[in-house]
């Protein structure tokens, strides 16, 4: 059987000694007492990232939804502790690293977002033809219709 997991004793971002182990977080009690399947761990040790997963999810782009709450709790996080970052300005900050990391382009802060199309009661010309939705819109879709 496991045994429970204790509180952590220091924050183990700003006081991790590789010389006294490893610290890892308590599950939440809620989540012991419902039951369930872990998912994701991830850890830093000696500026060293791991990560164990498990491919659990039928449809990889779930996992985008998962880091997408990720995201917002971790702003959650960030504005409830003594941190001096607001919620949005710590997503803004993931998304804008997330982005970079996975070889997106930078979008220079002054750019201005491209005017609305106009609804198509007020176009003047043909429609243009709709592109084909993302794999994973598509399946969101179907899984509806099948309701």
């Amino acid at each position: 059987m496991h045994e429970p997991m204790s509180e952590p004793t220091s924050d183990p971002m700003t006081d991790h000694d590789a010389e006294h182990g490893y610290e890892a977080l308590p599950l939440p009690a809620e989540a012991l007492a419902q039951g369930g399947v872990e998912l994701l761990r991830a850890a830093v040790s000696e500026e060293e990232l791991f990560i164990l997963a498990r491919p659990a999810l039928k449809d990889p782009a779930e996992w985008g939804e998962i880091l997408a709450e990720i995201t917002r709790r971790l702003g959650l996080l960030y504005e409830m502790g003594d941190t001096g970052f607001s919620e949005r300005d710590v997503i803004i900050a993931i998304e804008e690293a997330y982005a970079a990391e996975m070889g997106a382009k930078a979008v220079a802060p002054s750019a201005k977002p491209k005017p609305a199309k106009p609804r198509s009661s007020q176009r003047k010309t043909k429609p243009a033809a709709k592109k084909a939705a993302p794999k994973a819109a598509k399946r969101k879709a179907a899984k509806r219709k099948k309701r």
